[in-house]
């Protein structure tokens, strides 16, 4: 198995992980050296640790995406050509938070849509909890351009702001 289906693996054998019994404890950060922080970064930065993959420090998702951005290895939204192992990066729309402030890993892409679908730390399972500080992996379905062949449901605004591009061992 190469390095990018390993990466995807060992995503998806955290979903349903639950942070606790503090807020924002998680195996994730105790290994990052960030417990206690929001975990989505950290989540990202395990699971590629866990396969050798080496990417930018993801743990401030701001500063992930700077980093990404700077080494020639980001793709706008809008414009993207999203792949499995990719890393979305958010900015919820409404959520207080007025930058990118959260990352999940791309398992999936249904592009004619405009649809990826993600594995994410520290997320809600559902559409009612909080998106970027929700407290469990989950599999999610996220928009991230829009289309003229499909309408949003109301739910599903365009909330993924580009994607790091990791450089697979391939």
């Amino acid at each position: 198995m190469n390095q990018r289906d390993l990466f995807i693996q060992t995503a998806w054998a955290e979903v349903g992980y639950v942070e606790g019994p503090k807020e924002n404890e998680t195996k994730f950060g105790k290994a990052m050296g960030a417990n206690y922080l929001p975990w989505c970064g950290s989540f990202v930065m395990w699971c590629a640790k866990k396969v050798g993959l080496q990417i930018p420090n993801c743990i401030s998702t701001l500063a992930g995406a700077t980093a990404f951005q700077s080494r020639g290895r980001w793709q706008d939204a809008a414009s993207a050509k999203p792949e499995p192992g990719d890393l979305a990066f958010f900015d919820f729309p409404g959520d207080g938070v007025d930058r990118i402030s959260h990352i999940g890993i791309v398992i999936g892409v249904q592009a004619r849509k405009g649809i990826v679908h993600t594995i994410e730390g520290n997320t809600s399972g559902d559409s009612k909890g909080d998106q970027r500080n929700g407290g469990m992996v989950a599999f999610k379905t996220r928009t991230y351009k829009k289309t003229r062949r499909f309408k949003l449901k109301r739910q599903e605004p365009v909330s993924i702001v580009g994607f790091g591009k990791p450089k697979f061992k391939e």
